[in-house]
């Protein structure tokens, strides 16, 4: 709101008087947004020069890459500078549906898949499939890997040769001597992020995130953002919205975070490993329902007494020496974000149990090739989710809160401690959360979807955005809990993205529902590839 301001011609005058920000949290504030103000004039002047992608340069679809330049502290924009890696496939002006007229391009759509410390720099090919083929006529689809990802001035905690230790184990109610061990690793890999990034780390964080997204919308020549956010990407897009909402043509949040400042992200984490109990519940009545196929029980009681069944055995004797308790824990919470999943896990439950481990490991075992980019991505993910906001430091604290919540959810509950547990002991200063909100008339109408029983980012989340975004209409797949619905499988969402996207018309009402996408059939083990992300450990 205020930053808008500092677009104006009088703003850019304090330009050429900005100095080093006192250590004070008001004029630090002050100094990134002058920051901004800079750094997006000279990505404008610059633009983004694309040519081939380098690790891949005969990609289809007219992909093209490119960096765009960004400070590593907003505060001192002539400081150190970082580059981002940024994929664009520009608008094909093609209908795709059988007819002459040439498509009016309608500027560039900039996607974020979440994460933290998720790439989005190939989201242009998903101008191939059919779900996006009006959209890509209209836009150039742009993808980039933000801070700290991939090429993106990439951050490390852990040698990535060390990354993968397994076989784990995953015991739902820990003893005292494996919750110690737990301790020790954490503060370690706490430890290992401030050795291995130095004063740098400290700037990877949300509000930094929203920061670079402005720079990105000014070296592509936008005077206004096209935006889609999935999962975490929705919330440093509210941070966007909330930061320049003057910057927004239109924006769609898809599976929303809660943006809540008091949530950010302690109890996020405990709603989340909650929400997975009721979402793992879904996943055994399905497979219950086909006991037929897959012979692991007519109740939900009964098919977690199969996965207990597997998971005690793997404890003694590893499936091909490489998946134990913890790998296949691994497994079946990746099921929790996508129900297309559920047909080819209960497979390989059921084949496991009938003696054969082959599709087990084959979808459960950590790839050594996988390495480098696991570690970059579960150390991005520690390192925002630390900065973004205040942790308890106290292990009581935390020990109490999830003991309790373990006894009621015990699914997630402990695998959510260990991912984050390294904030505990987090080396640096913390940001303080960003109230976001915006008025009447400050923001143009943005489209949020959500699914009524998603796990990964509960529901609650999107009513307490759309609650905070004036303007904004909510769309709900109501009963059922996919994670990320924006040109999936269901036609209503995917209308009313199309409609908002390429005609800037939303739903009538506020809020409005579709109906839920079918079951998945029970089949055989597939050899498609699963949906791109499915190894995602959170949001």
């Amino acid at each position: 709101m205020r930053a808008a301001l500092l677009y104006s011609a009088a703003g850019s005058l304090l330009l050429s008087a900005l100095t080093a920000a006192p250590d004070t949290e008001g004029a630090r504030a002050t100094a990134e947004l002058r920051g901004t103000a800079v750094a997006t004039a000279r990505a404008k002047a610059a633009g983004i020069d694309f040519g081939p992608c380098p690790d891949a340069q005969d990609l289809p679809g007219g992909m093209q890459c490119g960096t765009v330049t960004v400070p590593l502290d907003y505060a001192r924009p002539d400081g150190r500078q970082i580059e981002l890696a940024v994929g664009r496939a520009r608008a094909t002006r093609e209908d795709p549906h059988p007819s002459k007229r040439e498509v009016r391009r309608q500027g560039a759509l900039v996607y974020n898949p979440g994460g933290p410390g998720f790439s989005g720099l190939y989201f242009p090919l998903i101008g191939l499939l059919p779900e996006w083929k009006r959209i890509a006529a209209a836009y150039d689809l742009v993808g980039y890997a933000s801070r700290g990802v991939g090429r993106s001035a990439p951050l490390s905690c852990k040698d990535p040769q060390q990354f993968f230790q397994g076989p784990a184990q995953a015991p739902t109610h820990p003893s005292e001597a494996y919750k110690k061990e737990r301790i020790a690793q954490a503060k370690a890999y706490a430890r290992g992020c401030a050795e291995r990034a130095g004063g740098a780390l400290r700037h990877y964080h949300s509000l930094n995130n929203a920061r670079d997204l402005d720079v990105l919308r000014a070296a592509l020549g936008e005077e206004r953002l096209t935006f889609m956010g999935s999962s975490y990407g929705t919330y440093f897009g509210a941070l966007y919205a909330t930061l320049f909402p003057a910057h927004v043509r239109r924006m769609v949040f898809d599976s929303a975070v809660d943006p809540d400042p008091a949530r950010i992200w302690y109890r996020n984490n405990l709603d989340q490993s909650a929400a997975f109990e009721g979402r793992w519940r879904d996943f055994r009545r399905w497979i219950a329902r086909h006991h037929d196929v897959y012979g692991l029980g007519r109740t939900a009681r009964e098919v977690r007494h199969s996965y207990e069944r597997a998971s005690a055995r793997l404890a003694v004797e590893p499936a091909g020496g490489k998946v134990g308790p913890g790998q296949l824990q691994g497994a079946f919470l990746q099921a929790g974000y996508y129900d297309d999943q559920w047909p080819h896990r209960a497979h390989a439950l059921s084949a496991y149990l009938k003696g054969d481990p082959g599709p087990l490991v084959e979808q459960a075992e950590q790839h050594p090739e996988a390495a480098v980019e696991a570690e970059n991505a579960r150390a991005v993910h520690v390192a925002v989710e630390c900065n973004d906001a205040p942790w308890p430091t106290d292990w009581e604290v935390w020990d109490r809160d999830n003991t309790r919540l373990a006894r009621v959810a015990p699914f997630e509950t402990w695998h959510n401690v260990w991912t984050n547990l390294p904030c505990a002991y987090w080396e640096g200063p913390r940001q303080k959360p960003l109230d976001v909100g915006t008025g009447p008339g400050e923001l143009p109408p943005t489209l949020i979807l959500a699914a009524e029983r998603d796990a990964a980012t509960p529901y609650d989340g999107a009513l307490e955005l759309h609650r905070r975004l004036a303007g904004s209409v909510l769309v709900t797949e109501r009963d059922a809990g996919s994670h990320g619905l924006a040109g999936g499988p269901n036609a209503c969402v995917n209308g009313h993205m199309e409609a908002y996207l390429l005609e800037g018309r939303l739903p009538g009402r506020r809020t409005t529902d579709c109906a839920a996408r079918p079951e998945p059939k029970p089949k055989p083990l597939s050899t498609a590839p699963e949906k791109p992300g499915a190894d995602r450990p959170l949001r």
